[in-house]
């Protein structure tokens, strides 16, 4: 199932096993192709193994199948950016943002997607002349087809340089250190570099008189001055340690509201994470700890000011993702704790929902399940009225009677949304669905008004007819028999037993037609119950008594329980007395 495959690829990259997700996300589109949702997954899967190539293409799969849908455009960004392509980045963030003028995601996206374009801009790269070496696919043709180099391409951090040299030459000076990059060097521009060099000279007799020139080094040592703008950098260490002081004493400031948040001091608490945050404002986990003590408080709209400064400062400065998220999440359960009617379910929804684009969390997803839930069955309560499901039901009774049965159908349903206890609404609703054949439906009506209310007769006398209808006389004849209990004089209920008595001597008799018999034992076949008898050793040594041993056979007739169950065959017409 492509859902199946779905939820494994969400568990893989939450885990952080995109290959994996990627695996799974390919499976559930080869089931369901057309699903946008699944190249989105893709797409996030592919960036996060920085193929943005790849993610590009499933980003604009998305947008292809799926146009309005928001999400779509910050894949197709993130996919641009990842690639350097700015300017494209923008325009979908531009695109996605049209549809949902609202969303953080996009808005975050696209000011990252500005800045980068201004940097482009503003800053060209320098030109690196070994440029053209680590362009295009001959750079890994060069360096597979040499020797030396053959084997470093089986190691993931050479690789990792190689790419990070080939997208922009100049972090070649980054990564000179590397023997292994000077040697590709080498190879790329077919010249020895370093490592022949010193081997030359290892190899000659005639070193000697160069290994003497110690002096000269400490002489040069010695010679080289000491940086004269000496007071800057004492200015920057300066400076750094007073930054470093004022975070060491913000989080003793949060370890000490950590303390008085478990003593329940929330006053104390507040105070100190407040100091915090006026120490070291680049921390929003001070912010987040705060809102969780107005949310402790019951100030729930203190709460939601604070996390939404912690989104928004986390924003700003680049937070991990999973803390914007539990920003998101705490903001949710503060407004399900504020919310009075359905409607005030809605921004916390929107924010557990958000809370998951940024991480997946069981958790969230668990308040996400209850606040919709909530919202549902506060719909239901507020919809709630007896009255109107009086009037909608005597409506659909009219409509029953001039024989308009999906007319009769539509007004019984509005009268139990109107009031879901109404027992009397099923019966009628059952009795509708049993005029137009739809006898599943019929039944399942009959048994919830029956489980509504166990002595309204109607309800077995529709649920009986349904059986009846469906040739199930034993069982019908049970539901009829219930009936009786509650309302003995019930002429219903009797002519129920009667038809479904006559219908299994019918059986008894072996007055069926031939036709009759096979349908009624293909039906009966079916029935688990029926199943379960003759799968029974017991009941089978029984019918093969009734066959060979008459003795026995007759001793079996005194059981009861074995002669319900013979009639039970008898009636499915699995088995003929005569």
């Amino acid at each position: 199932m492509a859902d199946e495959a779905k939820a494994k690829g969400n568990a893989a990259f939450s885990s952080g096993d995109f290959t994996a997700a990627v695996n799974h996300f390919s499976e559930a589109i080869d089931l369901a192709p057309t699903n946008h949702v699944l190249y989105s997954n893709r797409s996030a899967a592919y960036a996060s193994l920085n193929k943005y190539s790849e993610a590009l293409a499933d980003a604009n799969k998305t947008v292809e199948i799926k146009p309005d849908w928001s999400k779509g455009y910050s894949r197709l960004g993130a996919a641009h950016c990842g690639l350097g392509q700015y300017n494209d980045a923008v325009s979908a963030y531009k695109k996605g943002l049209e549809i949902d003028p609202n969303n953080e995601a996009l808005k975050s996206g696209l000011a990252d997607a500005q800045a980068g374009a201004a940097r482009s801009r503003a800053e060209p790269p320098p030109m690196n002349p070994f440029g053209d070496a680590f362009s295009g696919p001959e750079m890994w043709a060069k360096l597979t087809a040499d020797p030396s180099t053959r084997a470093f391409l089986q190691q993931p951090d050479f690789v990792k340089m190689m790419q990070e040299i080939q997208k922009n030459p100049s972090n070649l000076n980054l990564y000179l250190k590397d023997q292994r990059v000077m040697q590709a060097l080498g190879v790329l521009l077919n010249v020895k570099l370093h490592g022949g060099a010193g081997a030359e000279d290892e190899e000659m007799p005639e070193s000697p008189p160069e290994r003497k020139q110690p002096e000269p080094r400490k002489e040069e040592k010695k010679l080289e001055p000491q940086p004269e703008p000496e007071p800057e950098p004492m200015e920057v260490n300066e400076e750094e340690r007073e930054a470093k002081k004022r975070r060491a004493e913000a989080i003793k400031e949060k370890e000490a509201g950590n303390a008085a948040y478990k003593k329940k001091d929330f006053d104390t608490a507040i105070q100190r994470y407040t100091k915090a945050i006026e120490l070291d404002d680049e921390d929003i986990s001070f912010i987040l700890n705060r809102a969780a003590t107005y949310l402790e408080m019951g100030q729930f709209e203190d709460c939601i000011k604070d996390c939404e400064k912690a989104v928004e400062r986390g924003r700003e400065l680049r937070s991990d993702f999973k803390m914007i998220a539990k920003a998101l999440t705490r903001r949710g359960t503060a407004y399900v704790k504020m919310a009075k009617c359905s409607k005030d379910f809605e921004p916390a929804i929107e924010s557990f929902q958000k809370a998951l684009t940024e991480h997946r969390n069981p958790d969230t997803l668990k308040k996400l399940n209850d606040a919709e839930k909530a919202k549902k069955d506060l719909e239901q309560q507020e919809y709630y009225d007896p009255k109107l499901a009086d009037e909608e039901r005597e409506k659909g009774n009219e409509y029953f009677k001039q024989q308009k049965y999906p007319e009769a159908i539509k007004q019984y349903t509005e009268a139990l949304r109107r009031n879901p206890k109404d027992a009397k609404a099923y019966s009628n609703r059952a009795a509708c669905y049993t005029k137009l054949g739809a006898m599943p439906e019929g039944l399942k009506d009959a048994e919830k008004c029956i489980e509504l209310d166990p002595t309204f007769a109607k309800g077995y006398t529709r649920k009986g007819a349904v059986q009846f209808f469906m040739k199930e006389y034993e069982k019908a004849l049970e539901t009829y028999q219930e009936g009786l209990k509650h309302d003995r004089s019930n002429q219903e209920l009797l002519d129920g037993v009667r038809r479904c008595v006559e219908q299994i001597n019918k059986a008894s008799r072996g007055d069926l037609s031939p036709e009759e018999l096979k349908e009624r034992q293909a039906k009966g076949m079916q029935d688990p119950e029926i199943q379960n008898i003759l799968q029974d050793p017991v009941m089978r040594q029984v019918l093969t008594d009734f066959q060979e041993n008459p003795k026995a056979a007759q001793e079996h007739t005194k059981n009861p329980m074995v002669m319900s169950k013979i009639q039970k065959l008898v009636s499915a017409g699995i088995v003929q007395l005569r």
